[in-house]
């Protein structure tokens, strides 16, 4: 049992090794950061309450830590999958992606010809019903929190792009809090085109690149 669970220690802290790679987003890093960190402890709780067989307890704990390690204490709730829904509806035609995320958080991704102009932060016209509807659904689950991470592609320098990205999250969050939401809610980052989805080679893949998203979570309550 002993081997077993040094096994699974030493799988856990490569994952946790994976949290660190450049070309992960923060949520990411972060999943993998709480299923390392679950897995050992699943594993060393697995075999300490093993019955009959300790080695399959401990692969059963190392799995159950992980999975909810990787939850990263988000509860997905019926609010967040009726909020999910809604958004879907919503957005239904438009380009935006809706997605419920590996740490149980809902994801936004609004690219940018549903955003924001090439350079500028102020929003599109055709964002405005979304966010709209949005405001609508975070204000019916008043738990919940916010955050509004803003991208840009690699055009021109960091000390251009990285205070565009941070603008764009904040006219987001402007735009939320003029609507009801409070303000207290939502966090705000700016990636600038550090955390690119495309190659930035290509006119289609630095339009992917230059997006904002959107994570909203439902802290789990012990």
């Amino acid at each position: 049992m002993n081997k077993l669970i040094a096994m699974f220690v030493a799988l856990a802290l490569g994952s946790g090794g994976l949290s660190g790679c450049a070309n992960m987003s923060e949520t990411q890093k972060d999943t993998g950061t709480g299923a390392a960190i679950g897995a050992v402890a699943g594993a060393v709780l697995g075999g300490l309450t093993a019955g009959g067989n300790p080695g399959r307890s401990a692969a059963t704990g190392a799995a159950l830590g992980a999975a909810l390690g990787a939850g990263g204490g988000y509860l997905w709730s019926k609010h967040m999958q009726d909020q999910k829904a809604a958004m879907e509806q919503a957005t239904k035609g438009s380009g935006v992606s809706v997605s419920q995320t590996a740490d149980n958080q809902l994801k936004l991704d609004i690219p940018s010809d549903v955003s924001f102009d090439l350079g500028r932060y102020d929003i599109k016209p055709n964002l405005r019903p979304i966010l709209d509807r949005f405001a609508a659904t975070l204000n019916q689950n008043p738990v919940t929190t916010v955050k509004i991470v803003g991208h840009t592609d690699n055009t021109g320098s960091n000390a251009v792009n990285d205070p565009l990205s941070l603008n764009r999250a904040r006219a987001t969050r402007d735009y939320l809090t003029a609507r009801g939401v409070a303000e207290g809610r939502i966090s705000i980052a700016g990636r600038g085109s550090h955390e690119p989805v495309a190659s930035n080679a290509s006119a289609a893949g630095r339009a992917k690149n230059r997006r904002v998203e959107i994570f909203v979570g439902e802290a789990a309550r012990g």
